[in-house]
């Protein structure tokens, strides 16, 4: 199995209207014809460092990795205020999935920043359901899980996230989470 690195995956599910606005902003466009091969470029451009803005390079300062986890051994986390129900109801997947982040192949610290970057992202856009993916740790050393603490450890010290669980084996099972974010009206 080829390990995948490289910048992590994000999706984000879109409403009709903006699908509407898309399929206006791209007009005539017709697909390519399909041929059946796959074309590659041959050659690749070089990858440059991305410069990190000031706001970004403090944003590993926000999540500390030395906070100890009061996580219950399934995995769950609700804030004091959250009921059972409401536990029960991320589990099933009452609410759907509205974005997604990919953290394979990235270090620690990449994986910090772009969780946060994420997640300022997604409340941004109000959106309250999310799945970050972490990973099995399969392909690490010694085989272990070295994302899925540090996340859900992250993901505990933001005050906008409600409750996370296990992600349903059909979204990626103990290798993601879902977390449930403060709506705008839970905000206010």
């Amino acid at each position: 199995m080829k390990k995948r690195t490289g910048k992590p995956v994000i999706a984000f599910e879109c409403s009709d209207e903006e699908a509407a606005l898309f399929r206006e902003a791209v007009g005539d466009i017709t697909p390519a014809l399909a041929t059946g091969r796959i074309s590659r470029s041959v050659s690749h451009p070089k990858p440059f460092p991305r410069k990190i803005s000031h706001e970004e390079s403090l944003l590993p300062d926000l999540l500390s990795d030395h906070i100890s986890l009061e996580i219950a051994g399934d995995g769950l986390f609700r804030r004091s205020g959250i009921s059972h129900q409401t536990l029960k109801r991320l589990r099933n997947g009452y609410w759907g999935i509205q974005a997604r982040l990919d953290l394979h192949g990235c270090t620690s610290d990449e994986a910090r920043m772009e969780l946060v970057s994420f997640l300022d992202r997604c409340a941004a856009r109000g959106l309250r359901c999310v799945l970050v993916i972490h990973g099995k740790g399969l392909s690490s050393k010694n085989h272990e899980a070295v994302l899925k603490n540090k996340v859900r450890s992250w993901l505990t010290q933001r005050n906008d996230i409600l409750a996370f669980c296990q992600a349903r084996p059909v979204d990626g099972g103990d290798g993601a989470v879902v977390v449930l974010l403060k709506s705008v009206a839970d905000a206010v």
